[in-house]
């Protein structure tokens, strides 16, 4: 299967009645160049180190808790200490719960991330579109990205082209 399959792309770069223009970017640097970008990687960083101490400090808390409660263990009840810690297991359990809602999969982390983040990606995909059409490109690597690109001659590199049609730099005169 795979062999057949690099033969059929052998075949389709080699042949040249199909042969097919190529270029490759570097998103990241691209990406790294837009003040939006940046702006949202800060706005996400601020977040996540706020949730971080939000739920750095429950856990603090909750520990405090648990010494209490481990000092107050002998002048208690069985019963009483029973239903403590109950209350102080559930209290885990929504400190947890709390965790997993924000830094989880498909938490509010993960959620801002994406909010911010995919208007960005989407501006620099059509931007990339635009200048593949324009260079009559068929295939565009993305240089940061899998798979990685070993040897790449600078004459297919088409970043600048991606980063002057995004306004981020100056045509040259």
């Amino acid at each position: 299967m795979i062999r057949s399959f690099f033969l059929f792309l052998f075949l389709i770069f080699t042949t040249d009645g199909f042969s097919q223009k190529f270029g490759y970017v570097n998103s990241d640097f691209i990406l790294n160049s837009m003040p939006e970008y940046k702006e949202a990687l800060t706005e996400i960083d601020n977040l996540s180190k706020a949730w971080e101490k939000e739920v750095s400090d429950m856990y603090l808390e909750l520990e405090k808790k648990e010494i209490i409660l481990k000092n107050e263990e002998i002048l208690l009840t069985k019963e009483m200490y029973e239903e403590k810690r109950i209350l102080l297991d559930e209290e885990w359990k929504e400190a947890r719960g709390y965790q997993q809602k924000v830094f989880g999969f498909e938490g509010l982390y993960f959620l801002k991330k994406k909010e911010l983040i995919q208007p960005i990606q989407d501006i620099l995909f059509e931007s990339i579109e635009n200048v593949a059409k324009q260079n009559r490109l068929q295939i565009i690597f993305d240089k940061s990205s899998e798979p990685v690109l070993l040897y790449t001659n600078p004459i297919h590199d088409y970043t600048d082209y991606v980063m002057e049609d995004l306004g981020l730099t100056k045509k040259n005169n």
